[in-house]
């Protein structure tokens, strides 16, 4: 199966101590890596404000990973996340195919870019050569 690149990104309880959501995110890599997929970035996001009340809760501590697999692995996270009381929202995205496309469209523009460079200015040598006769 093709490899696939992913973002999840969870929500947990502001309430939760620290060393709980390490272990949390520890054991988040290591089902990952269990499944067959490869842990790319985590990051910690630490505690955020909330855009809404989630929970009766105005903070939740955000937390992020990059994740290369080709998709069961992601299906097993987030069937895990579900009934995980810790986690008070999470969601994946699939990016791999949304980045190609951006390296696409960055790869064109700065071809174009470079082709306009190639050329000389010539109304600049023009304007020149008339200031330089007055």
């Amino acid at each position: 199966m093709a490899l696939r690149t992913y973002e999840v990104m969870y929500i947990v309880d502001p309430e939760t101590p620290v060393d709980r959501i390490g272990k949390l995110n520890e054991a988040v890599g290591k089902l990952i890596e269990t499944q067959g997929g490869e842990v790319v970035r985590m990051d910690d996001l630490g505690l955020k404000n909330l855009a809404y009340p989630i929970q009766k809760k105005e903070t939740g501590h955000y937390v992020l990973f990059e994740i290369n697999g080709s998709g069961q692995e992601i299906a097993e996270l987030e069937r895990r996340m579900r009934v995980n009381d810790m986690i008070m929202r999470y969601i994946t995205v699939r990016v791999d195919e949304d980045r190609r496309k951006a390296d696409a469209i960055r790869s064109r523009r700065e071809a174009k870019n470079a082709k306009r460079s190639s050329f000389a200015p010539i109304a600049d040598e023009a304007v020149t050569e008339e200031t330089a006769e007055a």
